[in-house]
Parts: C-alpha cells; sequence; structure tokens
C-alpha cells in the first residue's frame, strides 16, 4: 500500500477494498486482451482508487486513471490537487501536471501510453470519457480506436461489497434525517426554499454524527448540497423543479426528492416523500394512494433471481389497473452512480442478485394538476429485499 492516507483512521482501513476491485479490474481487462484501461468517469474513478475531488474538465484540469492489466496503475491529477489524492489513495503511481506547464495533462498521459509497447489495445468508458481526452487519444500513434470498457466496469459495480452496503444503510439515515427535517417545518405560509434549508441542515447533521462517530480525523466532509427537487401545489406535475420562493398554502401537496441531494460517502441515495398540508381532494388521495401501491407491487416482487423487467411489469399492472397510463421505468440501480444498471424497465432482463441496489419509485403525473411521488433506496438481500429509506408513506395530512 501506499505512504497515502497520512493521518487517517477507518478510512485508510478500507483501502484494500479499492485496492481489491482493482486487481479484479486487471484480471477482467486480461481476461478481454486489453493492454490499459483509461477511467475518465468521476465515479468510476473514485471506485478503484478511493480519490474524489471537486476540479474537473470544466476547469480545464480533467483526473484520469490508467490501469494496465499486467502491470501499474497511474492517477493523473492537477498538481493543485495533488495533496489531497496522495491523503486519499492507494495508488503510488501519481503523475501531476500543472496549468500553463507544458502540455499540461496531455504530457503525463502521454508518458503512460508512451511507456506501453508501440501499439496497445486501448480501452476507455465510451460513453463518458471527455471529447478533449477522446480527440487526443486518436491523434497518438500506436492507437488506431478505443474499446469500450464500460460493460466491465458497469459489471463490476452491480454487485456492492458488504462494506458498501454498510454505507448505503448510513446513506438511507442520512436521507430519512432529511425528509424528517423536511417535513418538520412544512406549513401554511413556509416558503418552498425553507423547507429545503431544513433538509439540507438536518442531512448535514446526521451525515456529521456518523463521520464523526467513526473518526474525527475523515476527509471526508458531512456537507449537504446541490439544488434539491422540491414543489408544491399544482407545481408537483413539474416533476424536477427545485425550490422557489412560492408560499406553500392549504391543500397544496409537498413534494421532497433527494436523488440528487441525499449524497453521503459518494453513494447516491434514491428517495423521494409527499406530503399534504390541511387537506386533500378525493381524487388526489386515490393517486397518491396508487403511486404508493404501484411501489408495493415492484419491490415485493424483488428477490434474487428475479428479472429486472418483471419488477417494473408488477407497477405497471397496478398503474393500468386504476386507469393510468406505465411508467418509463419503475427503478434504476445506484451506489456511487445515480444511475447504474441494471435498470427496472421493459426489455431489460438482467436477473436481480443480491448485493444489488436500487432506487424504486411510484409515480403518476397528471399535467398542471398534481404529481404523486413516492421512492426507495432498496437492497437485494439474500433472502428478498431490505429498504435502506425505511420511513411512513402513508397519505399524511399536515
Amino acid at each position: 500500500m501506499s505512504n497515502g492516507a497520512i493521518g487517517l483512521g477507518r478510512e485508510r482501513d478500507l483501502l484494500p477494498l479499492f485496492q481489491g476491485r482493482t486487481k479484479e479490474l486487471q484480471r477482467r481487462l486480461a481476461d478481454e486482451d486489453i493492454d490499459l484501461l483509461l477511467l475518465t468517469n468521476v465515479d468510476s474513478i473514485y471506485y478503484y482508487t478511493a480519490y474524489w475531488g471537486d476540479l474537473g474538465l470544466e476547469f480545464g484540469r480533467p483526473t484520469m486513471v490508467a490501469v494496465a492489466a499486467g502491470g501499474e496503475v497511474t492517477l493523473i491529477t492537477a498538481a493543485s490537487e495533488s495533496l489531497m489524492a496522495r491523503a486519499m489513495t492507494w495508488v503510488e503511481d501519481l503523475e501531476i501536471y500543472s496549468d500553463g506547464v507544458g502540455n499540461e495533462w496531455r504530457d503525463p498521459l502521454d508518458k503512460v501510453l508512451g511507456s506501453r509497447a508501440s501499439r496497445i489495445t486501448l480501452a476507455v468508458e465510451r460513453a463518458d470519457i471527455p471529447a478533449v481526452i477522446s480527440d487526443h487519444l486518436r491523434s497518438s500513434p500506436g492507437i488506431s480506436a478505443a474499446v469500450d470498457a464500460t460493460p466491465i466496469v458497469a459489471r463490476m459495480r452491480m454487485i456492492k461489497s458488504v462494506e458498501e452496503v454498510d454505507m448505503i444503510r448510513q446513506a438511507g439515515q442520512v436521507a430519512v434525517a432529511m425528509g424528517e427535517g423536511g417535513r418538520e417545518v412544512i406549513a401554511e405560509g413556509i416558503p418552498e426554499y425553507e423547507v429545503s434549508l431544513a433538509c439540507i441542515a438536518a442531512g448535514t447533521r446526521k451525515a456529521a454524527e456518523i463521520i464523526g462517530g467513526e473518526d474525527a480525523r475523515s476527509l471526508m466532509s458531512p456537507m449537504i448540497h446541490n439544488l434539491q427537487v422540491l414543489q408544491s401545489g399544482h407545481f408537483t406535475s413539474y416533476t424536477h423543479l427545485h425550490p422557489t420562493v412560492r408560499r406553500i398554502q392549504r391543500g397544496d401537496p409537498v413534494y421532497m426528492c433527494f436523488c440528487a441531494i441525499a449524497h453521503f460517502k459518494q453513494f447516491k441515495l434514491g428517495y423521494d416523500r409527499e406530503y399534504f398540508v390541511g387537506e386533500v381532494k378525493d381524487e388526489i388521495a386515490r393517486i397518491y394512494e396508487t403511486a404508493v401501491a404501484a411501489q408495493v407491487a415492484a419491490i415485493n416482487e424483488m428477490r434474487p433471481g428475479a428479472i429486472a423487467e418483471e419488477v417494473h411489469g408488477a407497477a405497471v399492472e397496478v398503474y393500468r389497473a386504476s386507469g393510468f397510463s406505465p411508467s418509463y421505468r419503475t427503478g434504476r440501480a445506484l451506489g456511487y452512480s445515480s444511475l447504474e444498471q441494471p435498470e427496472l424497465k421493459a426489455g431489460d432482463h438482467t436477473i436481480l442478485e443480491p448485493g444489488m441496489v436500487f432506487a424504486v419509485d411510484g409515480g403518476i403525473t397528471v399535467p398542471d394538476v398534481f404529481g404523486a411521488r413516492v421512492g426507495d433506496t432498496v437492497i437485494v438481500t439474500e433472502t428478498g429485499t431490505e429498504i435502506a429509506t425505511e420511513s411512513p408513506k402513508d397519505l399524511t395530512i399536515l
């Protein structure tokens, strides 16, 4: 192991997990006769190296990891990030570059490519490689084309380890705390943004409680950030609108989504809850309860050996029986990314296995009237499922 993780406790203890993943990746690359894989997706980079940073291509400072099937693993990152990188990762070979010096990131990348044989079989994550990097690769001697390693990486990330599942459970605690924090302030006359502020504060405090209880020296920030999806009234039918200055009114539904904001230890969660202020009309209640029933039907279908599209089909039956159109999908695998493989939708024939984790949703939209939403993070276990975001979702009037 490298001289990284200086002064860290629990995070350093987990580095063999990341290193083991990389060794398995190298074995799979060798099986596919791939000489070198260039990782550019930030979530994949973290998955194998334990390194994450805020600066990226949008600042002109891409981070890349070169994984040789039978040799070195090289982390290429900006000099401004190098101290943090050395403190986080197990990777010993760290190639840094500086803004305005030479060809910047191209120099260490060319060094890695040049150290290989005159012609190599290079792989990339084709859907996630920035055009500026792929253009540079096409101009590199000895590389005529790059194969797509996305299926190899995606398959590895499908099944979560015991350690990952434990962290997903912790992330579920953070998400539920956010929901409870928002619910406590929902009331007639309260602006939408105040509800979101309460969600962020509650989630941050729960994350800090968990991280601080493990190791106060951790470099992992507890801060919950990003724009939340939150709507009220007929704007709930807009699906992904962010909180505004609109004040909540009597009779309003208030929808809170945490999928783009409940991130903990780099894990992404799926979690949605909706409440009603003062009163709810009968038809609105029927729509909401149908959405919940569809989600429950899908979760009840989930178990090892179940087929992804059949889980989706269970929800579709509920929608159709109540006179609603089926949704595009009922769920998506998640982990370090908000969308992983497989998906719970028609045409996905993946067999569910223990260790898979999904965001499972129920949703119905009546344009400009109401949007019913409910969602949870669900872990597939040896015997069935475990809901990491367990909390009440019965129709609730506040």
